[in-house]
């Protein structure tokens, strides 16, 4: 252990077996752990008999309560900071602790260990070289619909956190806007004993939710499949490159212009170009 450390401490998201040695370790010989609630991370630290004192740090005080944390780090203290669950700043506070403790100087540790996403992912059966984290999707109905609508073409596999009260929601809105087609899986109660992973396409995936109440209660994680666009489709940025030119140029001399730019057939353009109107 060394002093004047910050320690970035992940916690079990569900079975509390899932913690390393080092953690604990930590855990144990840290002056203070920082946590979101101290009544939820205070059976975690019953269950391994450690009386290492708690501060709450959360989403409401953390501003000002990082600025106590640094300073008690520049006196030589070691904290600790962990989450209700999982690793702490994914979707979790703890962003200005660790931003301020960086302007300061002070050393920061991140311990490897359990993070809900990545557990999703890794037994989703989508795609996993190239994936994106958004988090948590806005709560109102029209923000999280203009959010899904940014993603729509969005190439690799998207990751969620989703509330069990907005997951029918979501799944109608996202059979709305990627299509029934799209590929889901919803992963609920990770590494708990009702753990489920199952995958569909999202219309079918409503149907499946609407089944049984059960299927859409606990912690979730929503992965969606990535946009995968036709082989004969002309890129996005190909025709709107064919629809501003075609706009000055008329549409035969756009077609060619937009061919040589992109390295794309002038008579598919020229077609494109023709039943879109142009």
């Amino acid at each position: 252990m060394s002093q004047a450390v910050l320690y970035i401490v992940p916690t079990p998201i569900g079975n509390l077996a899932d913690i390393s040695q080092r953690a604990l370790d930590i855990l144990s010989e840290v002056d203070v752990i920082a946590c979101e609630d101290t009544r939820h991370t205070g059976k975690l630290l019953s269950h391994y008999q450690i009386g290492t004192p708690t501060w709450a740090l959360h989403d409401h005080n953390e501003q000002y309560k990082a600025d106590q944390l640094v300073t008690r780090v520049l006196e030589g203290k070691s904290i600790a900071l962990v989450s209700d669950a999982g690793t702490p700043l994914i979707s979790d506070p703890g962003y200005h602790l660790v931003n301020r403790c960086r302007e300061a100087g002070i050393r920061v540790v991140a311990v490897p260990g359990p993070c809900a996403a990545i557990t999703a992912l890794s037994a989703a059966g989508l795609p996993t070289d190239r994936f994106v984290f958004e988090g948590f999707l806005p709560a109102k109905d029209k923000a999280r619909r203009d959010k899904l609508e940014s993603l729509k073409d969005e190439p690799r596999t998207m990751v969620f956190y989703e509330s069990p009260r907005r997951l029918l929601d979501t799944v109608t809105a996202l059979a709305e806007v990627m299509g029934e087609d799209r590929r889901l899986v919803v992963a609920r109660e990770l590494t708990k004993a009702f753990e489920t992973i199952h995958g569909l396409p999202a219309g079918d995936m409503l149907e499946w939710l609407q089944q049984d109440s059960n299927r859409c209660r606990g912690e979730m994680v929503l992965m969606v499949a990535g946009y995968k666009a036709d082989a004969d489709a002309l890129p996005l940025p190909a025709q709107k490159t064919l629809a501003l030119l075609s706009a000055d140029l008329g549409l035969k001399k756009a077609a060619a212009l937009t061919a040589d730019i992109y390295g794309l057939k002038k008579n598919a353009l020229y077609k494109h170009g023709l039943e879109a109107g142009l």
